[in-house]
């Protein structure tokens, strides 16, 4: 089977999170990993969830995907989101880029060592909710000891002479505000509204936006070429100071009792981006004291991260690269988050690195381009041999 068949074949494999579902997937990788001999048990963690692990007692490299994707209404399509149609040069549908295609390359990349006679040294792991914070999937399988430190690839999607080696800092927050009640008509005069509030640590978090962090040394060149590919890559000239400030988003918000009622209670999530050279504590510590109102909880946070540059994985990996695209390659820092920063906090060496169209990354109209899809299977396939030399 190509690469693009196995890719469709995976799209079809509805896997949407939430509710987070991977059985059905984990099933046909673990089918199509038995024909090639490679032994894998399923990893079931809370309420059944599925992930893959595979056997290689002397693997140097660990490969790894998630399976999850984000919903997808069929509504402005061009094809059925779950269909994997195969058209005009692209496999079409909801993870397709993020990141079915990326797992369809690592497993048609092993297969075509096998098929040529080779004895790869490496590991699978495929998980099930990277897309809502990886707690059931990689978290588990460290917590559990089921991966030891080592190299370690992700195929996420990214620009195709660009690993991603190095990623912002995340923090996720709760604030519940508390305010004083009173009758509507006399608000601002009296009362204390939780939601405005809630309003002030906003235009707070945007003054801190426009502070510019600058990290220092090799780290500071890694960012200022990242910057580039970042405004090349989401076709925004003069945002790649996104990698340098604190960005923050209030993706959920709740408060107020009634229209007429100042609000006594407030409650706001907070996804905040945490640049290089910024402290997580110290900016936590900035939000509590703003907020002296509010109730905080940190759901989950983590510094920045970074693979230095002149690992063997890297090295091996933008050889690899040079090598397929005959064009010079570029490790960048990371505007996102992946399950890269779990394993990088467990002490493996990581790169994200994958095929995929990455303007349609959770988009309508997801897709793939095949003939990325194979350079990526060629990328794969020469570091696989790398490690199993």
């Amino acid at each position: 089977m190509d690469v693009a068949r196995l890719c469709s074949s995976l799209v079809r494999i509805r896997s949407e999170n939430p509710p987070g579902n991977t059985a059905e997937a984990v099933e046909y990788i673990q089918g199509f990993l038995d024909t090639l001999g490679v032994q894998s048990t399923v990893v079931r963690s809370h309420g059944g969830r599925a992930n893959l692990v595979s056997e290689e007692a002397d693997a140097r490299l660990l490969l790894c995907g998630h399976l999850d994707v984000v919903p997808a209404l069929p509504e402005g399509w061009r094809h059925d989101p779950f269909s994997g149609a195969i058209e005009d040069g692209y496999v079409w549908g909801r993870g397709s880029t993020d990141m079915k295609g990326g797992c369809a390359a690592l497993l048609s990349a092993y297969k075509e060592c096998v098929d040529a006679g080779g004895e790869p040294k490496v590991r699978f792991a495929f998980v099930c909710d990277e897309e809502t914070g990886g707690e059931y999937g990689i978290r588990y399988l460290l917590a559990k000891n089921l991966l030891q430190p080592c190299d370690c690839l992700i195929a996420e999607p990214t620009p195709p002479l660009c690993p991603a080696i190095g990623q912002k800092g995340l923090c996720r927050l709760e604030m519940r505000f508390r305010g004083e009640p009173g009758h509507g008509s006399l608000y601002p005069r009296m009362g204390r509204s939780a939601i405005m509030e809630a309003y002030a640590l906003l235009e707070y978090l945007h003054d801190l936006h426009g502070h510019e962090f600058v990290a220092d040394g090799e780290t500071r060149a890694l960012i200022e070429r990242s910057m580039k590919v970042l405004e090349e890559t989401l076709a925004a000239e003069g945002q790649g100071d996104i990698l340098t400030r604190i960005m923050y988003n209030p993706g959920c918000i709740e408060g107020g009792e009634k229209a007429n009622i100042v609000a006594q209670h407030c409650t706001m999530e907070l996804d905040v981006r945490v640049p290089w050279g910024c402290s997580t504590e110290h900016l936590i510590g900035l939000i509590a004291d703003r907020a002296e109102n509010a109730t905080l909880r940190v759901l989950s946070v983590f510094e920045p991260t970074l693979t230095p540059p002149d690992t063997l994985l890297v090295t091996a990996l933008c050889a690899e690269i040079e090598r397929v695209h005959a064009a010079p390659a570029s490790p960048i820092f990371q505007w996102a988050a992946s399950d890269a920063r779990y394993l990088r906090n467990a002490g493996f060496s990581v790169a994200d690195y994958g095929p995929g169209e990455i303007d349609t990354l959770h988009a309508v109209d997801e897709r793939t381009s095949i003939a990325g899809l194979e350079k990526a299977v060629d990328v794969y396939r020469g570091l696989i041999a790398a490690y199993s030399s």
